[in-house]
C-alpha cells in the first residue's frame, strides 16, 4: 500500500472530527436540555442505523423507532433508574418483535443505545463538565491513537475475524494515549493516579464497544453503519467506542459506593 493510499481518508476525517468536537464542545459547555437533545439525538440516529442494517427495506418503520428512541431518553431522565431503564426498554422491544430478523441483536444494542445516551445526560448533570470532557477525551485519544499508530507501525492484528483493520500496536497505543488523559486529569483535579488504570479500562471498554459494532456490520454484510458523516462512516460507526465506554462507567457508577473517578 501507498504512503497516499494509507492516509488518503485522513483529510475528510479531520474536517468531519473538527465540527462534530465542535458541536459537541458546545454542548457540553451548555450542558441541561441542549446537551439532552443531542444525546437523544444521537440515540435516535444510531437506531435508526442500526435497524436499516438489519432490514433496508423498512425505512418508516426505522424513522418510528429512531423516533421512540430519541423520545425515550428524553424523557427517561425524568424517572427514577428502574422506571427509566423499563422506558428505554419499550422501542427496543418494540423494534424486536417487528423486525423479521435478529430480534435479539436488535433489543440488545438498541437498548445499550438508550442505556448509553441517557447515561451521558445524567454524567453531565451530576459530574458536570470535567466529568463528561473526562469520559470523551479517554475516547478520543484512545480512536486518534489507535488510528495513528496502526497506520504507522501495522504489525499483528488484533482481532482479524471481526475487524480486520485493527492492530495490536494500534489497540495498545490507545491505552498509552488513555492512561495519559487519565493522568493528566489527576494532576489537574482531586482524583487520585487511580485514575490512569481506570482510564485505561474505560480505553478498553470503548475498544469493545468498537468491536461489537464490528461484529454486527459484519454479521449484515455491511462496510459503515450509514454515510451521515464523512470520513467515519455513520453515527454508529462514530460513537460505538462511546456507548462500551459510557456503558462500562455506568456500571461502575452502579457497583462502587462511591464516584469512582474522584471528581
Amino acid at each position: 500500500m501507498s504512503a497516499n493510499a494509507r492516509w488518503e481518508d485522513l483529510a475528510p476525517r479531520v474536517i468531519s472530527a473538527v465540527v462534530m468536537l465542535v458541536i459537541g464542545a458546545v454542548e457540553i459547555v451548555l450542558g441541561g436540555l441542549p446537551f439532552l437533545l443531542l444525546c437523544a439525538a444521537i440515540g435516535g440516529g444510531m437506531v435508526w442505523e442500526l435497524s436499516r442494517m438489519i432490514a433496508p427495506a423498512e425505512k418508516t418503520f426505522a424513522l418510528a423507532l429512531a423516533g421512540l428512541m430519541a423520545l425515550a431518553v428524553l424523557f427517561a431522565t425524568m424517572l427514577p433508574g428502574l422506571a427509566a431503564f423499563g422506558l428505554l426498554c419499550v422501542p427496543a422491544a418494540i423494534g424486536a418483535l417487528r423486525l423479521p430478523r435478529e430480534r435479539a441483536a436488535f433489543f440488545a444494542f438498541s437498548l445499550a443505545i438508550g442505556l448509553a445516551c441517557y447515561a451521558l445526560s445524567e454524567f453531565r448533570d451530576s459530574g458536570g463538565i470535567r466529568f463528561i470532557l473526562w469520559l470523551l477525551l479517554v475516547v478520543i485519544a484512545t480512536d486518534v491513537a489507535g488510528y495513528f499508530a496502526g497506520k504507522t507501525f501495522g504489525g499483528p492484528k488484533f482481532w482479524p475475524a471481526i475487524s480486520p483493520k485493527k492492530t495490536w500496536s494500534g489497540t495498545a497505543a490507545g491505552w498509552v494515549a488513555a492512561g495519559v488523559v487519565g493522568l493528566l486529569f489527576s494532576l489537574f483535579t482531586e482524583a487520585g493516579l487511580g485514575l490512569v488504570l481506570i482510564s485505561m479500562l474505560v480505553s478498553f471498554a470503548g475498544q469493545m464497544g468498537d468491536i461489537a459494532e464490528s461484529a454486527v456490520k459484519r454479521r449484515m454484510g455491511v462496510k459503515d453503519s450509514s454515510n451521515l458523516i464523512p470520513g467515519h462512516g455513520g453515527l454508529f460507526d462514530r460513537f460505538d467506542a462511546v456507548l462500551g465506554a459510557t456503558l462500562f462507567v455506568l456500571l461502575l457508577s452502579l457497583v462502587l459506593p462511591a464516584n469512582p473517578m474522584g471528581f
